[in-house]
């Protein structure tokens, strides 16, 4: 009875399952066996070495399952470099591009999105800003914006999208998705730089999704 008390004592210095089945099976020897110090021994460095192993192993498993894939944005529309079509342009029906959206980071409290031309003559355009929308989203569909959405000035003075319309050449647009850790208070029609200023040191992740355009002769 002395004895299993002192091994009970060892034993449960760690609680997992592995040590303890390991320690009842010692107990069952040191019932035939007397040399109680080298069992105790045993008990101690064999439970060690089970416990750091599987210690490893959870954080190896830990590990992996943290480890998450970029957010991304893309378009059924266009490929990433690839040419807009023209419905979505000043030479089209000037519509909005349908997005897609994936591997929103779990800690995103909102979205943000900006379409730049950073090719145009007097530097960097604005064609579309918006901001509050819910990290959930997976699709904002073509022509639309996501209902909970707050608009800002473009560089057209207005409040909606201006799809791609470049004087001459090609130009390159971009698409920016921010996630962010907390909800934005701007009011309605801010401008970029505005919105810019606001989301600093709020980005938890950001990606872009780049299509070309050149304007029909």
């Amino acid at each position: 009875r002395t004895r299993r008390r002192r091994l009970w004592g060892v034993h449960t210095v760690c609680p997992c399952a592995g040590c303890r089945a390991m320690a009842y099976r010692v107990f069952e020897f040191m019932q035939k066996e007397n040399s109680l110090i080298m069992v105790l021994a045993l008990v101690v460095l064999c439970g060690y070495a089970l416990c750091k192993t599987v210690r490893l192993k959870a954080h190896a498993v830990e590990g992996g399952s943290t480890k998450t894939a970029k957010m991304q944005l893309a378009s059924p529309a266009f490929n990433e470099g690839g040419f807009i079509p023209q419905k979505f342009t000043c030479d089209g029906e000037d519509l909005s591009p349908p997005l897609l959206i994936s591997n929103v980071p779990a800690k995103a409290k909102e979205l943000v999105l900006i379409l730049d031309d950073p090719d145009a003559p007097n530097g960097n355009w604005n064609h579309w800003l918006f901001w509050g929308i819910n990290p959930s989203t997976s699709r904002i569909k073509e022509n639309e914006a996501p209902k909970e959405a707050i608009f800002g000035n473009n560089d057209f003075k207005r409040q909606k999208y201006g799809g791609p319309c470049p004087p001459s050449g090609t130009h390159r647009y971009f698409f920016k998705l921010y996630a962010l850790d907390s909800k934005l208070s701007l009011p309605e029609g801010s401008s970029r730089d505005t919105l810019l200023s606001a989301i600093k040191g709020h980005i938890i992740e950001e990606t872009s999704l780049m299509g070309k355009y050149k304007k029909k002769q």
